[in-house]
């Protein structure tokens, strides 16, 4: 049985009037990898549905967002110093026409090979003509789609595998997830100046996380849902007032966004034993012991987000698990192993749900309770980023090419 119905909630909705084929941030415009787009294409190759395929200088997994005819990375270069950039590719032609040094570091290498320091990605803000990126604790920034710096800062703090988690923008607040060793809270700042709004520190004990919150509405109320080592915070986005809190014994080193649906949030663990767990959203306070409704223990993500379509739940481990199950009860509906390695988080687009490998394939399938394949997609070099889906077309950042995929090769 296929279901595509969307899930029925408010979720990580920009405050600004987007194009439906925009995808200005992190998952896209919901949060969720969600896409409206039509028309996208099934299957390709390096020898077809390519749109264009330009080469990208320097390293970094950020993935491509895309709003009003352009799509942007970051990336990290060294020349006998490191260079943080913002990178903006005419969405028509593929040519680059916006390369501004943000930061400049000492160094960008990364002590884990599948991090880099430019793995945040940028959001955009389409009306107010801005591009917000974030390097972790080597800055965060405000520039204008033509490359000139409006404000900049930065929280520093100690971390062991370099940047991780995006910024989520809504409302002319633009909210962060600051997660190491040292240190851990989780900021908001004014999005057109910069200046911090409110400031909340996790609760002890802390460890390093990289993940991407998540706006949600639970009734009336409106949360800031963040995840961080050991445990999960629902915040007042308004104040920064804790609403609610999850704990998950040991899980630290939190990659995974999380997702909204039927009144629960879905939440990867983390290292050491990852598993994912189903909490209602309505509670307040500790609420471990009465708001958990399942957890799921086989195949549970390190890296790669859920994603929720309907009443399913779709999850793909780190080693090429996938799993379906019943986003209400838990129950697993079915598991394959697609192959290769996972790191991108898995997006839904025009009826179908796309997982992208780390080795450059792309496997399609129709979303139901049974697995059904529709095509395998190779491309040449490596995809730890997780795609875009705009304009009738997907796009996927390689270590060293980003591609328009879509019809009209």
């Amino acid at each position: 049985m296929v279901r595509i119905g969307l899930v029925v909630a408010v979720v990580a909705v920009l405050g600004t009037t987007m194009r439906a084929s925009d995808w200005p941030a992190f998952r896209g415009p919901t949060g969720q990898g969600h896409s409206t787009e039509q028309g996208l294409p099934v299957e390709w190759s390096e020898s077809s549905n390519v749109r264009w395929k330009t080469p990208v200088d320097g390293r970094g997994w950020s993935s491509p967002v895309v709003a009003n005819g352009r799509v942007w990375l970051t990336t990290a270069t060294a020349d006998g110093y490191g260079s943080l950039r913002l990178l903006g590719y005419d969405l028509d032609t593929g040519q680059e026409v916006v390369n501004t040094e943000v930061f400049r570091v000492a160094q960008t290498a990364s002590d884990n090979p599948k991090n880099s320091q430019a793995s945040p990605t940028p959001i955009v803000d389409p009306d107010a003509d801005r591009v917000y990126v974030h390097f972790g604790a080597d800055g965060t920034a405000a520039l204008s789609t033509d490359g000139e710096i409006l404000w900049s800062t930065r929280f520093p703090y100690v971390t062991q595998h370099g940047n991780g988690g995006s910024p989520v923008l809504h409302d002319g607040t633009l909210f962060l997830n600051v997660d190491g060793y040292d240190t851990a809270f989780v900021v908001a700042l004014d999005a057109e100046t910069g200046q911090e709004h409110w400031r909340t520190p996790r609760r002890q004990p802390i460890s390093q996380a990289y993940s991407t919150p998540l706006l949600i509405q639970v009734g009336e109320v409106d949360q800031l849902f963040s995840i961080g080592a050991f445990r999960a915070t629902a915040y007042d986005p308004a104040s920064g007032k804790a609403l609610w809190e999850v704990s998950y014994g040991d899980g630290f080193s939190n990659v995974p966004a999380p997702v909204y649906g039927h009144g629960m949030v879905y939440i990867a663990t983390g290292f050491q034993v990852p598993s994912l767990i189903a909490v209602r959203a309505d509670g307040t306070g500790d609420v471990t012991a009465t708001h958990t409704a399942w957890t799921l223990r086989r195949g549970a993500p390190l890296t790669p987000s859920p994603l929720l379509v309907g009443d399913e739940l779709y999850l793909v481990s780190d080693l090429g698990v996938a799993t379906c199950v019943d986003a209400v009860t838990g129950a697993i509906h079915w598991q394959q192993r697609l192959g290769g390695n996972f790191s991108a988080s898995p997006i839904w687009a025009d009826g179908r749900i796309y997982f992208q490998s780390e080795e450059g394939e792309t496997t399609v399938i129709a979303p139901g309770t049974a697995f059904e394949l529709l095509a395998t997609n190779a491309l040449d070099g490596s995809t730890l980023a997780s795609p875009a889906v705009a304009d009738g077309s997907l796009f996927i950042r390689s270590h060293d090419h980003l591609y328009r995929i879509g019809g009209d090769s």
